[in-house]
């Protein structure tokens, strides 16, 4: 048997492959749908079944405010101690500070990013990551010959030129990954996706379908399995890393035809793609801890917060709450079902609220008034 660590919702998964048979190629959120606009008064909005969400805290997950509008795809957020976050819109590559009060200013614009959203494509200026001191800060974008992970000296103002310290990730349309994170390992997490060649994933030598781990200058960090930057291999496409209180990394990944993942990942292991997508019998691979119809998810980011797993759902226009427990999960439950349209990015912010990015202005959807914004959820 495979590693079981999954909550399987199983009659549903095979209802979402079979409602998406014959369709060749998933991107990340599926065709393009129509938003609703926004409630006129933020709250919290009934979930559906699953598992309650957060109690411990002061009210359930409730939209308390809106930080930001009038955002192009916004995609990672980093945020900075004295307050506020620095954010990276996709399309445009600018790295923006965004207050808590709702202040916008442009830091810098970042030079040879290519960007696929006026094609329907997903590359762009993805992930950041600042480093534990903020001396840093890091960024996964997409140029004209790969994938890579810059960095650039921050001093609470000013952003210095980027560096490349990773480059050589395979690059395509669609599949770029792009999420980063540092762990409480003081390394640098790094999520790729197969570019479209999809038996990259299986490769070892490859930085394709892999979730990567590096010292700040780009260079493997020490204990990796296989002697380079990998640390998990077999993924088709991952956009959100989070570490939980534990220790261990959760990441989100879009499935094909079947079911999308969340998956716990660890050290060395295999997770299966292309060989198999979603659970399988096959003890080569590790099983996701939770699953979703293709239809009813894309999951993008990831916050963990209370013992719950946040996750953004492209397709589904909603966030999920996922219970976890050491590395069982509960059942996922939906937070506000339709109400913001796309959802891309959940982020945990350092006062116990998420910021919850929507996604819009990528193509994929009709923009509300005020499309794109960040929203401030209190739990």
């Amino acid at each position: 048997m495979g590693i079981d660590r999954r909550q399987l919702l199983g009659a549903v998964a095979v209802t979402g492959a079979a409602a998406l048979a014959g369709c060749s190629e998933r991107s990340d959120g599926g065709p393009a749908t129509p938003t609703r606009p926004p409630p006129d008064t933020p709250g919290a909005t009934e979930p559906q079944a699953g598992d309650d969400p957060p109690s411990n805290g002061p009210v359930k997950p409730q939209v308390s405010s809106t930080i930001a509008t009038g955002l192009t795809v916004p995609w990672g957020i980093a945020f900075l101690k004295s307050g506020g976050a620095l954010v990276s819109e996709r399309d445009t590559a600018r790295i923006l500070f965004v207050g808590v009060s709702g202040e916008v200013r442009t830091i810098a614009t970042l030079p040879g990013v290519q960007t696929g959203g006026a094609n329907g494509g997903e590359g762009g200026l993805l992930g950041l990551a600042l480093s534990p001191d903020e001396a840093e800060l890091y960024a996964y974008l997409t140029t004209a010959q790969d994938n890579r992970v810059v960095a650039m000296g921050y001093d609470g103002q000013r952003l210095d030129s980027p560096r490349p310290i990773l480059t050589g990730i395979p690059a395509a349309l669609h599949h770029n990954g792009g999420r980063l994170a540092f762990g409480p390992d003081g390394y640098l997490y790094v999520s790729t996706g197969d570019a479209e060649s999809a038996d990259d994933a299986q490769d070892t030598g490859s930085l394709a379908g892999k979730v990567l781990r590096i010292i700040g200058t780009g260079k493997a960090a020490p204990g990796n399995p296989f002697g380079n930057p990998v640390w998990s291999y077999g993924h088709r496409n991952i956009e959100g890393l989070a570490f939980d209180a534990g220790g261990q990394l959760w990441a989100t990944e879009f499935g094909e035809q079947a079911v999308d993942e969340l998956n716990l990942v660890e050290k060395g292991r295999n997770y299966g793609w292309p060989a198999t997508e979603g659970p399988s019998d096959d003890a080569r691979f590790t099983n996701p801890s939770v699953t979703w119809p293709t239809d009813e998810c894309s999951p993008a980011g990831i916050a963990v917060a209370r013992s719950y797993a946040f996750l953004g759902a492209l397709q589904g226009q909603c966030v999920f709450a996922v219970r976890l427990d050491g590395s069982s999960t509960g059942k996922p439950r939906a937070l506000f079902a339709g109400d913001y349209g796309r959802v891309r990015t959940v982020a945990a912010a350092p006062d116990g609220s998420l910021w919850v990015t929507t996604s819009n202005t990528d193509g994929r959807a009709t923009p509300g008034a005020g499309d794109d914004r960040i929203l401030r959820v209190t739990l």
